[in-house]
């Protein structure tokens, strides 16, 4: 039985490098993982006063979440940190207190970019904001897939070799620890 993962994709942007990879590593998963991928146009702010009775948005994006038996969250790295959207999506999916759509479900974090660093400070913030509202997050291997500006062809496919043998080692590890942690 495949495990289902939602991707949470931390850009709006309709060509984002982060929604491309998200398409990318659901090429290549191996068939014991099922993607979701999941876009944030459209989910409203976090308001705690909405909370009594949440949007209609907020309710299908926790839904979505608590569906899946693991998450990946994809980030660009916007000024050393996540994206407004993505720490958006986290505050909306772990309401209400101590009932997080993400809590127990094992969390991988890929970062990108197309500097050299490949969005380090992106996925060391998450890193520092997940747990307590997370499941347990993968440790190794961690991945920052940098240079990723030329990585794709004008039709959203992966062309960068050398990137993908990274990204398939990446998915092969995370989907041997889900495989491990759903036992």
């Amino acid at each position: 039985m495949a495990h289902s993962v939602a991707v949470i994709v931390g850009s709006l942007r309709k060509e984002s490098f982060s929604l491309k990879i998200a398409k990318a590593f659901a090429k290549i998963a191996p068939p014991s993982l099922k993607f979701d991928i999941v876009t944030l146009e459209g989910l409203s702010f976090f308001n705690q006063d909405l909370e009594a009775t949440p949007p209609a948005d907020w309710v299908a994006f926790r839904e979505r979440i608590q569906k899946s038996d693991a998450v990946l969250f994809v980030t660009p790295e916007y000024n050393r940190s996540t994206s407004g959207v993505l720490k958006n999506a986290i505050d909306v999916g772990s309401r209400p207190y101590g009932k997080s759509s993400f809590l127990g479900k094992p969390t991988g974090i890929i970062a990108n970019s197309p500097g050299a660093l490949g969005g380090v400070a992106a996925a060391m913030h998450l890193k520092s904001i997940l747990p307590g509202i997370s499941g347990p997050i993968m440790q190794q291997p961690e991945i920052y897939l940098n240079g990723v500006g030329d990585a794709f062809d004008d039709k959203g496919n992966l062309t960068k070799e050398a990137l993908e043998k990274v990204m398939k080692a990446y998915i092969d590890a995370f989907a041997a620890w889900v495989e491990r942690l759903q036992k």
